[in-house]
């Protein structure tokens, strides 16, 4: 049975974690994750992607009820390599991504979230690393990526769980709403990146992933780069005729 729900329509990828009754997250559920998103890349179809979970959980994290058996000689590494590879699997990808978080996200949910491009919750909403509560540790780096550093520790140390209200104050998400405007906006949101040249979201993306660990000057000189290649795309002719002629562009993703 499929953990992973997938619906495309006008270009926007609703991708739903379906795993009850809290979207944990056993090794199916991660190798499942990854593969739909590595399709994305290949699919002229979806220009961007929303992540949320089924029912009243965004995911709660690593599967802890029905732990396998890492005994093996290689099991270990192999499981943790799999980890790993899910969140590159959205960060990585030439599409956006939108996470709608629609309840806890928690541990490796969190490290989902952080995974994603842009960040709205409900109000039912809480993130954190309790990990510690149980006797192992979090994806801190992943969280240090958009939280401040107090709060990162605090969570990884205390297994305290921030509402989203507290995040949305702090500047870390982009909305906190009513849980029943949570999929409108979101969706919304996704239809107006959709609407964007495939191209120039690529190239976009592309720029503030690679240079959020460069220097001002070599940072900048890579997003030219992309500028340049934008520039003397079909897509960019097509939005200035689009412009000059007063009528909506039709964007090709070249």
């Amino acid at each position: 049975m499929s953990l992973v729900k997938l619906d495309v329509k006008d270009f926007v990828a609703l991708v739903t974690m379906d795993n009850p009754p809290v979207n944990s997250q056993p090794l199916e559920l991660i190798e499942e994750l990854t593969n739909v998103f590595d399709t994305f890349n290949d699919r002229d179809d979806v220009r961007v992607a929303v992540l949320t979970g089924a029912g009243r959980c965004f995911s709660a994290g690593a599967d802890l009820k029905n732990r396998v058996d890492l005994s093996a000689p290689g099991a270990r590494w192999n499981r943790n390599r799999k980890v790993r590879e899910v969140a590159y699997s959205i960060m990585d990808n030439k599409k956006p991504t939108i996470a709608a978080v629609n309840g806890p996200a928690l541990g490796a949910g969190l490290g989902l979230v952080a995974s994603c491009d842009i960040i709205i919750a409900s109000e039912k909403a809480v993130f954190g690393l309790p990990e510690v509560d149980v006797g192992l540790m979090g994806g801190g780096k992943h969280a240090a990526r958009i939280l401040p550093h107090s709060l990162a520790r605090r969570m990884m140390l205390t297994g305290y769980r921030a509402p989203a209200e507290e995040l949305y104050r702090r500047g870390v998400i982009e909305a906190c709403l009513p849980a029943d405007e949570l999929m409108n906006y979101s969706m919304e949101m996704a239809r107006n990146i959709a609407s964007k040249s495939p191209l120039a979201t690529a190239l976009a993306k592309d720029s503030m992933r690679t240079i959020e660990n460069m220097t001002l000057r070599d940072g900048y000189l890579y997003e030219q780069g992309n500028t340049a290649k934008l520039a003397t795309s079909h897509d960019a002719a097509e939005a200035v005729a689009a412009f000059v002629e007063k009528r909506a562009p039709v964007f090709k993703g070249r």
